[in-house]
């Protein structure tokens, strides 16, 4: 099985929009009330979100294919990182998704390949995220990589603030493939 790394264009918007609300319904939906769900849904997953997103110069968006199927994402982004961020030239993977019939496929571990990849080619030292404590499968797959918790955050889903843990790695200039994390 081929799974395929690219960066997003604007062209990309519409598919990625359906993807990402669908991964991040998948992965939090039974946690969150409807309301709350929707809420950030309409806000976070528009079409005209995603554009915005792929567009923006301190952003990269890097999609996951497998024979032309969108399988998974990965958002990297630059702007301040928190405090509990001590590392040099941060960069923050925003998202890291996966559409749940390709978990355990590979497909995560190539977004984090490309992304870490990514990170480096725009002159990152440390990449750090934001995790839900409440989503132990996706700490441990961090943490696998390398990632360890620093501190913690306020995440606000609709209108419920929930606590993320922030981990944060360095990235060296190794590469990702040749047996990081």
């Amino acid at each position: 099985m081929s799974i395929s790394v690219r960066p997003a264009t604007a062209a990309d918007a519409s598919r990625l929009s359906q993807l990402a609300a669908a991964t991040f319904r998948e992965t939090f939906e039974g946690e969150n009330t409807p309301e709350d769900m929707a809420r950030y849904l309409a806000a976070s997953f528009t079409p005209e979100r995603q554009t915005a997103e792929i567009s923006d110069p301190a952003g990269t968006v890097l999609l996951a294919e497998h024979d032309a199927e969108l399988v998974g994402y990965a958002h990297l982004t630059s702007g301040p990182a928190p405090a509990a961020v001590q590392g040099t030239a941060p960069l923050e993977l925003k998202r890291l998704y996966v559409a749940s019939a390709w978990h355990g496929r590979g497909v995560a571990q190539a977004l984090m390949n490309a992304a870490m990849d990514a990170a480096r080619a725009r002159g990152a030292e440390t990449l750090w995220l934001g995790v839900w404590e409440r989503n132990p499968r996706a700490a441990a797959f961090y943490r696998k990589h390398g990632f360890e918790r620093v501190g913690e955050h306020t995440f606000v889903l609709g209108a419920d603030p929930q606590t993320d843990w922030i981990l944060a790695r360095p990235l060296g200039a190794t590469s990702a493939r040749r047996g990081e994390g």
